[in-house]
């Protein structure tokens, strides 16, 4: 198809876990005749959805990574990413999210606007990203697309507006009206490729003449011409839809639709609102940095004849090599140019251009301004940015949470350690949110991440894609220290050994902070500390934060101010002024009531409420404090904010105690304080682990 901008779409598919999302993808798919049969995510013919393209998303029945393809419908091609919904792979998220124009964000009919849809959501205004919602389950029995509608306003504050009302719902679900149009459309045929179109059954003419008089009256704000004709009563279908997408552009509005992915009901007139109502590359401003000018924001023209500009916003190691998904920004990108690495000033050809469709590929010799393609064999890391022409610019990196939970991993044999070490390098590559690190103290390989699931997973992957034969330690909660209260230090640094020594006396004050995790404040008055060795003090205090003393984690909420000191016209040194620094916040954080604290989780649970009294009484055996409890339709909902070291071994327990009907989410909310019992005991454990490494090293 000819390159026109105006004719391209790049939207990402967005939800809570089993909201429907990558069944909807399969059906976009189809229906555009990318696939030609249909295949389900926890199918019982074993092939699983084409976009869950890992054999671990197959048998599990989740998305884990995210996946892009490209489709045309109606002469416009559409690059489409396939998210994960659960929240331990919330940087899949992020970095689809970054580079898309507009998102389908799908909610479940029965569950509505559940935790994790809260979480997306909030992403999606973090990239200003343009959003139809799309109801989906209408099938289901207690759906209900109105309260859904309602829910979008009442717990995101959406303005959302309803293009659509179902004709039937739960088992009796048929089709759909629309209210643009006001025609009712069929879905008919073995999967619902053949759309009838009619007129709007007699029974429900008065509903939807209602609905409508709502819906134009919320899209008429943004058009003064569709506002007169309203009253001339001459509206148009133009009027409306061109009404509707300037509401929709400036986030203003959320148009809602319906259906049923599963049933193939109402996925076409989904696809033909992201043409008519999400927008194209070039109706997007994105912006990089200019690194010779301080950083400052320069507007990136979407112009395929300028100088080109490309993120590189995923990584994926195949079995030929790194394959480096970009988003063109500007320019356009041809096999054989040369390209610079705006964060190393490396430069490197072009080899092949790939267009992707979930695991498979296709070769193609360039891609204009606003495409989403995937590079071969280039060496680069997640966010860098590719420029041509001399241009040192950097688009705007992607928000990295940290990770919350760590695990100590070992090896059973040498063979198994050289596959782990590439495994690792791969997947700290890939993914941000992964990191890995030797400890000093015990020589173990640590591995951190966003939850249990996630660590899950790439042991997993370690023993089937790396043959790694893997033994786990117990799951590491990431502890930090602080400080309760100020406490002065006065501490001089004295060494004498023949020839020049070492002299440094540093004095001042260390204090709570609420605001930073570490603060440094120069108040020296009258050059007693001479001003070249302010930074060696900064360096040595914060030299101490990475390991803590009361149980080895570190230590964050410090200020540190330096109001005196003293220095030697000959023994003073850098070195001299950092182990000064090194001796005073030691002297201050023991008389500052330092304490453990403890990440604090946010966790969601949603099942049936018959099951609700076992649920509130499994977080409260947690230490968990219960924020709210909803009940609709038969489900509760329970929010809570439960310590994370308490939620090991969760879902198991909440499966056999509901039957395996609910299910839970969580994120990372905040730091607390550790009751004191649980400190204590904390501080015995560490206390055994530093005998018994004083034991080996004897």
């Amino acid at each position: 198809m000819a390159y026109n901008i105006e004719k391209m779409r790049n939207i990402g598919i967005s939800a809570h876990i089993d909201s429907g999302k990558t069944t909807l993808t399969e059906r976009i798919l189809f229906y555009s005749n990318k696939i030609h049969a249909l295949h389900e995510v926890k199918g019982k013919d074993g092939v699983g959805a084409t976009m869950d393209s890992m054999e671990l998303e197959r048998e599990r029945g989740i998305t884990i990574a995210s996946a892009a393809t490209n489709v045309t419908w109606k002469n416009h091609a559409i690059n489409v990413i396939d998210t994960p919904g659960h929240v331990d792979f919330t940087i899949e998220v992020e970095r689809a999210l970054r580079v898309l124009d507009g998102a389908i964000l799908v909610l479940c009919s029965v569950g509505g606007v559940q935790s994790q849809s809260i979480t997306v959501d909030r992403q999606l205004r973090r990239y200003n990203v343009p959003r139809l919602a799309f109801v989906n389950k209408c099938d289901r029995s207690g759906a209900n697309p109105y309260r859904v509608c309602q829910q979008l306003r009442d717990k995101l504050g959406h303005n959302s507006v309803l293009m659509q009302i179902p004709i039937g719902l739960e088992d009796k679900l048929e089709g759909v009206i629309d209210l643009v149009t006001m025609k009712a459309a069929y879905f008919e045929g073995k999967n619902g490729e053949i759309i009838r179109e009619e007129e709007i059954p007699a029974e429900l003419l008065d509903e939807a003449k209602a609905k409508r008089e709502i819906m134009l009256d919320a899209v008429s704000l943004y058009s003064d011409e569709l506002a007169e004709s309203i009253l001339e009563d001459t509206v148009t279908v133009e009027q409306i839809r061109a009404a509707i997408r300037k509401g929709t552009l400036s986030l203003d509005l959320t148009p809602v639709f319906m259906g049923s992915a599963y049933k193939n009901k109402g996925i076409q007139l989904l696809l033909d609102s992201v043409l008519n109502y999400l927008p194209n590359p070039s109706e997007i401003k994105n912006e990089a940095l200019d690194l010779d000018n301080n950083e400052a924001p320069i507007v990136v023209e979407t112009n395929s004849s300028k100088p080109m500009i490309a993120l590189a916003f995923k990584l994926e190691e195949s079995q030929y090599g790194q394959l480096t998904y970009i988003r063109v920004y500007q320019g356009s990108i041809k096999k054989g140019i040369e390209l610079t690495n705006t964060r190393n000033g490396k430069r490197f050809k072009v080899g092949r251009l790939i267009r992707m469709h979930s695991n498979s590929m296709e070769d193609i010799t360039e891609a204009g301004a606003g495409d989403i393609v995937a590079l071969f064999g280039i060496d680069c890391a997640s966010g860098d940015t590719f420029t041509e022409g001399g241009l040192n610019y950097a688009m705007t990196s992607i928000f990295v949470p940290e990770p919350v939970i760590s695990l100590a991993i070992s090896t059973k044999d040498k063979k198994s350690a050289d596959n782990l070490s590439k495994a690792l390098n791969r997947f700290t590559k890939e993914d941000p949110t992964f990191k890995t690190f030797v400890d000093p103290e015990s020589n173990e390989t640590i591995i951190r991440g966003m939850g249990e699931l996630h660590l899950d997973v790439y042991i997993e992957r370690m023993k089937r894609e790396y043959k790694v034969e893997l033994e786990t330690g117990m799951p590491q909660v990431a502890y930090r220290e602080t400080v309760t209260m100020a406490a002065k230090f006065d501490y001089t640094h004295k060494k004498q050994t023949g020839g020049s020594g070492q002299y440094g006396r540093v004095a001042g004050i260390m204090e709570p902070n609420a605001e930073k995790d570490y603060e440094f404040v120069d108040s020296i008055k009258g050059g007693v500390i001479p001003n070249e060795f302010i930074p060696s003090c900064d360096k040595g205090f914060k030299a101490c934060l990475g390991r803590g003393k009361i149980i080895g984690f570190p230590i964050v909420g410090v200020k540190l101010t330096i109001d005196d000191g003293s220095f030697h016209p000959v023994d003073s040194s850098d070195i001299a002024f950092q182990q000064a620094a090194i001796g005073g916040f030691w002297q201050a954080f023991e008389k500052a009531k330092p304490e453990i604290l403890e990440p604090i989780m946010k966790v969601s649970v949603e099942g049936p409420t018959e099951f609700q009294g076992n649920i509130l009484g499994s977080i409260n055996q947690r230490r968990g404090i219960i924020i709210s409890t909803t009940e609709e339709a038969n489900f509760s909902n329970v929010e809570a904010e439960v310590p994370l070291s308490e939620m090991f071994g969760y879902s198991t327990v909440l499966r056999s105690l509901t039957q395996g009907k609910a299910e839970f989410t969580m994120e990372f909310l905040k730091y607390s304080k550790v009751p004191n019992n649980i400190a204590e005991q904390l501080k015995k454990e560490h206390q055994e682990e530093k005998n018994k490494e004083a034991a080996k090293k004897k």
